[in-house]
């Protein structure tokens, strides 16, 4: 089972409680997202609802891409 290390930012952050932490099991970006959405409820639903993974630094939206060793879960920012 693999491991993969998921860090939060801004309001991600805050709907976890935590800035980073390893997480097993999840192989594709829609389980990593159902799983924080079990884990977290509804903050980190409306975080990712129109946030980003970053998958090893490149933006996946798709839900069935493999997840890689490193994903960034980062909030909508404002601006452009």
């Amino acid at each position: 089972m693999a491991t993969v290390t998921v860090r939060y930012f801004a309001a991600a952050a805050e709907a976890a409680g935590v800035e980073e932490e390893p997480i097993h099991g999840p192989r594709t970006v829609g389980e990593l997202r159902a799983l924080l959405v079990e884990r977290y409820g509804d903050a980190m639903a409306r975080v990712l609802a129109s946030g980003s993974f970053l998958v090893d630094g490149v933006v996946r939206r798709d839900d069935a891409r493999p997840l890689g060793a490193r994903v960034d879960v980062l909030p909508p920012f404002a601006g452009g």
